[in-house]
C-alpha cells in the first residue's frame, strides 16, 4: 500500500467524520482496557488469469479504504491481507487457509471471494469453520444460500436480470429481445434465467435465447445470427467483459446493431487494453457505481485510485471499499470486541448485518441494509456508452 502524504491523510479524515463519529455510539469495542482493537481482514480474488481485472479491483477498492480507515485512529484498525485464487475453486480454498494461518488466532474476517464459484466453495468453509465473511461481487443466491455468517455488497444475480427486463420494459425500448449467456457460469445462467422470466411475465416478445459453454469461446457468430435472423432489436448480455468484447466486435463485423444491455459483470470493458471504444458505443449497463459522479467522497475515491494506479476505478473497486466500511462500521457498534475471537466476532457481525437494522452509506448506495438471508439491499444505476463513457441513462 502507498503512503499518502499529512494532505492526503487529513482529507481522509475529514471525508471520513461521519464514519468515526458512528463509532462514538456509547460501545466499547476496545474492552475494558481501551484502546484500538485490530481486526484481520483476508481478501480473496483473482490478481492473475482471466478474471484478474475484476480481483485487482477489489484488492485496490479495499486498500484505499483500509489506508483511509486506519488514518482515523478510531477505536478499531484494520490489518489487510490479500490472497490471489487464480478465479478457480480449489486455489481459493489454499488461498482460506494461507489466510487461516496468517491470522492464527486473532480475530480473522474473510473478504471475498470476488467471483461466484470460488465463493460458493469458500464460503462452505468459513460456515463449517465460523469466519464473518463479506464478499463484494460474488452474486450468486449459492454464495449465501443457508449460511448465515456470509453476506454479499454486490445485486443477487436474480436481481439484476429482473432490473434489466423491468427497465427495457418501462422505457419502450426495442420490441423483439434476445439473450447470450454462459450456461456454465452461475452469474451469468442466474441473470438470464430471471431475465427470460421477467420477460415473460411482463409480456415482451423474446425471439432468441442463446447459450456458450465457457469464457474461453471465441467465436459468437452462430449466438450473434441467431439473434439477428430472429429480428432481435435488443440483446441482453449477462456475462463479464471478456466475452462481451468480442460480441460487439463481431456484431460489427456482421453489421449487426441492436440495442446491447449488460450487468455489473461488463464494468471495467472501457478499460481493457486495446478495446476500441467505439464498439461499445450505446451500451447500456447496470451498476452501483460511476466514476463520474460528483459527490464528494466518490471524487476522493477517484483521485486517489488514479494516482496509485493510473486508471479509473469501476464498480468492483467501490463495492471493496464499501465491504471495508461496512465490516469498520459494524465492528465500531460491537460491545466488548476485544474479547472476543474469530467465531464470537463470527456470530456478533452476522447478527449486525441481518435483519435490515444496520446500514451503510457507501460509494454504491446509500442507506444499504442486508437481509437475515445476505442479500443486500441497494438500487442499481443505468448508464449508457456515450463518446467513450459512462452516462446517466435513469
Amino acid at each position: 500500500m502507498k503512503k499518502k502524504n499529512l494532505a492526503a491523510l487529513l482529507m481522509a479524515g475529514a471525508l471520513c467524520f461521519g464514519l468515526l463519529a458512528g463509532c462514538s455510539n456509547g460501545n466499547n469495542p476496545g474492552g475494558s482496557g481501551g484502546g484500538a482493537v485490530t481486526i484481520k481482514v483476508g481478501g480473496i480474488g483473482p490478481t492473475t488469469g482471466d478474471a484478474a481485472q475484476y480481483g485487482t479491483a477489489t484488492e485496490w477498492g479495499a486498500e484505499i479504504a483500509v489506508e483511509e480507515i486506519n488514518a482515523l485512529n478510531g477505536p478499531v484498525k484494520l490489518d489487510f491481507k490479500y490472497e490471489d485464487d487464480t478465479g478457480v475453486a480449489d486455489t481459493a480454498v489454499s488461498a482460506y487457509n494461507s489466510l487461516k494461518d496468517w491470522a492464527k488466532d486473532a480475530p480473522l474476517v474473510i473478504y471475498g471471494t470476488t467471483t461466484t464459484a470460488p465463493c460458493v466453495t469458500v464460503a462452505a468453509e468459513t460456515y463449517s469453520d465460523r469466519y464473518f465473511q463479506l464478499t463484494p461481487s460474488a452474486s450468486s443466491p449459492e454464495v449465501v444460500k443457508d449460511k448465515d455468517n456470509v453476506f454479499q455488497m454486490c445485486f443477487t444475480d436474480p436481481y439484476l436480470g429482473t432490473a434489466g427486463a423491468e427497465y427495457l420494459n418501462s422505457k419502450g425500448l426495442g420490441t423483439k429481445y434476445a439473450v447470450i449467456y454462459n450456461n456454465g457460469d452461475a452469474y451469468s445462467t442466474g441473470i438470464a434465467e430471471a431475465f427470460i422470466a421477467k420477460t415473460k411475465e411482463l409480456g415482451m416478445e423474446l425471439v432468441a435465447t442463446q447459450t456458450y459453454p465457457d469464457d474461453k469461446t471465441t467465436d459468437y457468430t452462430v449466438q450473434l445470427n441467431a439473434c439477428k435472423d430472429a429480428g432481435a432489436d435488443v440483446v441482453f448480455l449477462p456475462i463479464y467483459y471478456t466475452p462481451a468484447s468480442l460480441i460487439l466486435a463481431q456484431a460489427k463485423q456482421m453489421s449487426y446493431a441492436p440495442l446491447f444491455i449488460g450487468g455489473d459483470g461488463m464494468d471495467g470493458m472501457l478499460d481493457m487494453e486495446g478495446f476500441d471504444k467505439s464498439l461499445a458505443e450505446g451500451l447500456l449497463l447496470m451498476t452501483p457505481f460511476s466514476a463520474g459522479a460528483e459527490d464528494e467522497r466518490t471524487q476522493s475515491f477517484v483521485k486517489k485510485y488514479q494516482e496509485a494506479h493510473g486508471i479509473l476505478p469501476n464498480q468492483f473497486a467501490a463495492d471493496g471499499y464499501d465491504c471495508m466500511y461496512a465490516i469498520y462500521e459494524a465492528c465500531c457498534e460491537l460491545e466488548g470486541l476485544a474479547d472476543m475471537d474469530s467465531a464470537a466476532l463470527c456470530d456478533a457481525l452476522s447478527a449486525k448485518f441481518g435483519g435490515g437494522q444496520f446500514k451503510v452509506d457507501g460509494l454504491t448506495g446509500k442507506g444499504m441494509t442486508w437481509k437475515d438471508t445476505g442479500e443486500i439491499s441497494k438500487s442499481p444505476l443505468i448508464f449508457k456508452v456515450e463518446n467513450g463513457a459512462y452516462v446517466d441513462a435513469q
